[in-house]
């Protein structure tokens, strides 16, 4: 609450003098009667010690005329957020391969990939800070894609489903169908975004929820392999649709391995069945770019780096309305006067 004219609370300081006051001439008005002492005592009725009953209301009604006059106000104050996000279409490969571990450490590259997917949704408290007021979406695929979580706005479904995530163990699931799987999630965003476009607002209404952007966030350590749509072609469908793909390398990169050999044990350089050069063609060709992730570190940076190219923008703004007090309070003086005008000339009119 707050008073347009708060120096009329100063008013409030007379109360007591004139509560005072009344006091002080209702006790000079009475005249001592001779030989008072020596009448006997009676019992005081109930109108004489509720006698104070009448000058009550009147200073609750001086108090409430007061704090009329300083002109109260209530203020009615809402927020409304208006984002224009991402809409994040994550697709993870789990096919067999990621079993396998990745650098120097016993952690496979699902354990890896699957923790660091989580950090970019949610935030590491470190570099990456969480998608917040994003869409965000997870497929998964092997021989064959499945929607894991649909686009939401709401993460933690999809948090505590890449939680479950884990390599196929069904040999006749187990395969790289990256074309299908990028097939799939670039008609999930299409139809995401003519979902949000179709939405109606009100005249002048900004709505709480635009897509600055799409894009597909893909994750694999192999070579396509199965399938029936390209990743070539499902990147051109892409491009069209106005899609960014981001390609991650899980194992990309040299691989040092120990081996032993009649000379003792030698460490030896292998390659990785990552197609480095099929996973820059696709991002080159939808404006996206490829980061090769050779060991957990790099897959950090990776997410990390995405993080920073796809910002979103969100819009908080505070609205607010007075509520003017002054009628209430104006009501309940006159309300109060009257109680007391009835009150001394009824109950208390010999007393008062």
């Amino acid at each position: 609450m707050s008073f347009a004219y708060p120096y009329a609370l100063l008013l409030l300081v007379l109360l007591p003098l004139i509560g005072w006051g009344a006091i002080w001439s209702r006790r000079s008005e009475i005249a001592p009667l001779p030989g008072a002492q020596t009448l006997p005592a009676f019992g005081n009725s109930w109108r004489v010690a509720l006698r104070w009953v009448p000058m009550a209301l009147r200073l609750l009604a001086l108090g409430a005329i007061f704090f009329a006059i300083a002109r109260p106000q209530a203020s009615a104050g809402w927020t409304t957020t208006s984002t224009e996000g991402l809409a994040i279409q994550i697709v993870y490969d789990r096919s067999g391969s990621m079993s396998e571990p990745i650098g120097e450490g016993d952690k496979s590259k699902n354990e890896v990939a699957r923790q660091a997917l989580i950090d970019f949704v949610k935030g590491d408290g470190k570099g990456l800070r969480g998608r917040v007021g994003d869409m965000i979406g997870l497929i998964a695929f092997a021989r064959y894609a499945d929607t894991i979580s649909p686009l939401a706005r709401v993460h933690e479904p999809l948090v505590d489903a890449a939680k479950l995530l884990k390599p196929v163990e069904n040999r006749a699931e187990d395969g790289t169908g990256i074309g299908d799987a990028l097939a799939l999630a670039a008609a999930r965003l299409k139809r995401a975004e003519e979902e949000v476009s179709s939405q109606k607002r009100g005249e002048g209404q900004k709505p709480d929820f635009q897509i600055k952007s799409k894009i597909i966030v893909l994750m694999t350590d192999g070579q396509n392999n199965a399938g029936e749509v390209s990743p070539y072609d499902a990147a051109k469908l892409a491009k069209e649709w106005g899609i960014r793909i981001y390609t991650i390398g899980v194992g990309a990169g040299d691989r040092v391995v120990t081996m032993n050999t009649p000379f003792g044990p030698r460490q030896m350089s292998r390659g990785n069945d990552v197609d480095e050069r099929m996973l820059r063609e696709i991002s080159k060709e939808t404006g996206g770019a490829y980061f090769a992730a050779g060991d957990p570190k790099a897959l950090e940076e990776a997410y990390g780096a995405i993080d920073q190219l796809e910002k979103s923008r969100i819009d908080t703004k505070e609205h607010s309305r007075r509520v003017e007090l002054f009628a209430p309070l104006a009501l309940a003086a006159l309300g109060l006067l009257g109680l007391e005008l009835l009150a001394a000339n009824t109950v208390f009119r010999r007393i008062g």
